[in-house]
């Protein structure tokens, strides 16, 4: 190592401190993730996030899935690529309004399960190219008890029943 040029051990350091920063804050992020939700066998909450939007973790024909909490959507709505990688067929077309404008996209069907014991089979769903992620709409949310205060939203899935 004493043979090593000083610049490329003074590199190999910063290197090494930089991976061990970069390590922590991704770190920290997952943690971060982990408690904006909890249950407690009956009731569900989401902190909301950094962006202000809430996410409840879930399922979409098995596949694990972050769903956007959208109560300003009226249906819920997953990425094409999602739903083709999933083998849902299509069963129709639509043309749907988005905050982005006006998006042609398909109607599928498939079964949504939510972390916390919340499950709807053969949910018809929009599957839009170019979506980021899934949108969990009024179509579902609109089924549970919901009550929003501090940057909490509340599920009582009890009363749900």
């Amino acid at each position: 190592m004493s043979d090593l040029p000083p610049w490329l051990k003074h590199a190999t350091v910063w290197l090494l401190l930089a991976v061990a920063v970069f390590l922590g804050v991704q770190s920290w992020q997952a943690r971060q993730e982990r408690t904006r939700y909890s249950y407690d066998g009956g009731r569900v909450e989401l902190q909301r996030g950094p962006g202000g939007h809430y996410h409840w973790p879930g399922r979409v024909e098995g596949r694990r899935v972050d769903f956007l909490v959208d109560t300003g959507a009226t249906g819920t709505a997953i990425p094409l690529a999602l739903a083709r990688e999933l083998g849902l067929q299509a069963i129709g077309r639509v043309r749907t309004d988005t905050a982005a404008g006006v998006a042609p996209g398909i109607v599928v069907v498939g079964t949504v399960e939510l972390d916390g014991g919340v499950r709807i089979e053969r949910l018809r769903m929009t599957a839009l190219p170019g979506l980021a992620g899934p949108l969990l709409g009024m179509d579902v949310l609109g089924r549970l008890p919901l009550q929003q205060r501090q940057g909490v939203l509340r599920i009582d899935l009890g009363a749900a029943r």
